[in-house]
This record gives C-alpha cells, structure tokens and sequence, in this order.
C-alpha cells in the first residue's frame, strides 16, 4: 500500500481507489487466523458482535458460524458488496452496512455484546485514536467483551497501516477498558508474525457522581 497523509483515510473515496486498483494489501482472502485460533480455544460470550472496518467480512462469516448474530461496517461500498455476496453464497445472516464507523452513534450505543477489531486502529487517522477507543466503549454493552489483534507494531508514522505499540495501546484504553489478556498471538500469518498483540479487554464501570 502506498504511504498516504493521515487525513487522506478518512474520506470514503480513498478505500474505494484501493479496492478499485487491487492495492488491498491487507486482503488475507480467508478470516484472520489469531481470530480463528483464539475462537477455537477461548470463545468470547455468545451475543451481538460488530465487526468495525470489515473488508470482505471473512471475519464476520467466521464469527456467524461460530453463532454470534453479526454486524459488519466498512467506508467501502465494494468491500460491504462483495461480503454480502459471500455471505449469502454461505447463507449467512450477516447485517452488512457500508457507512463511517464514527457514525455509529446514537444508534447503536450499547448495543453490541462484543467488538472484533483487526487491521481497522491501523487504518484510521492517527489522530483519531482516542475517537476510536471512546466509539468502541459506547457501543459496547457495560457487560461486553472487546477483543483485539493490534497490528503493525513497529516504529515509525508512516501508512496506513499506519504503527502503534503496546504502550500506545494500553495508554488510550486504559482510561475506558480493563485488559483481561494481553498475547502475542502464535497463529499470526507468516509476514506479521513479531508485529501482533492480541488483547481481551472489557469496559470500566461508568464513573458515577459527575
């Protein structure tokens, strides 16, 4: 993928020239493995999960023969396109939307049971980080699960995909979520093995009395 100014990724048009060159190198063309390993040993709670920055919604059909009821959003409209088809070649009751994910509020505030995040931090402005972190745990049940696999970590700013690190990470949750596991995942595929970390977190309690 070409480096690209932080700001170029929030406008529709920029996703949509990726798909329309075939520069969609992040297309793993199957559901992501440290997913699929992590659902076969650990399965979060049944429930309503959202899939933020789904692509093709290999992760969604994962997750909907798994028995979660599924909600895949994505800036695309030829990614949400093609996972539609794929679903219903699968037949597959997924809730397909093409739309911004920090439009999602008011609707669908405390809505889902659990949030599925891989390769979306990544993509987003930088600067929109903690947007994306406060998104997440107003979307989320006070009950609900958020599990993660963070990638790239590297050094460096340029992207997308654009780096992050551990550090990073823990620092803007850390005032909205509580981490339950925090891996190195082992089913990585081969040219992000050293560059993941798959996270389990559940929101704090609202503070009370303000």
């Amino acid at each position: 993928m070409t480096e690209e100014t932080p700001s170029a990724v929030n406008e529709p048009a920029f996703w949509q020239g990726l798909y329309d060159r075939r520069e969609d190198g992040w297309e793993l063309g199957e559901p992501a493995p440290p997913l699929a390993d992590h659902l076969a040993r650990n399965p979060p709670p049944q429930g309503k999960v959202a899939v933020l920055g789904c692509g093709r919604g290999h992760d969604c059909r994962l997750l909907a023969k798994a028995g979660y009821q599924v909600w895949g959003f994505d800036f695309a409209r030829q990614a949400i396109h093609v996972a539609r088809a794929l679903a219903q070649v699968e037949k597959l009751d997924i809730a397909f939307e093409q739309r911004d994910i920090f439009d999602l509020l008011p609707e669908y505030r405390g809505f889902f049971d659990g949030v599925w995040e891989y390769t979306c931090f990544c993509a987003i402005d930088p600067r929109r980080r903690g947007e994306y972190v406060g998104l997440v745990s107003e979307i989320l049940k006070p009950e609900g699960w958020f599990l993660a696999c963070f990638y790239p970590l590297r050094d460096g700013t340029d992207g997308p995909p654009f780096p992050t690190s551990e550090a990073e990470i823990r620092r803007l949750f850390a005032p909205h979520f509580t981490f339950l596991e925090a891996s190195v995942p082992q089913a990585s595929v081969d040219r992000r093995k050293g560059l993941e970390c798959m996270v389990l977190a559940q929101p704090l309690p609202p503070v009370r009395g303000r």
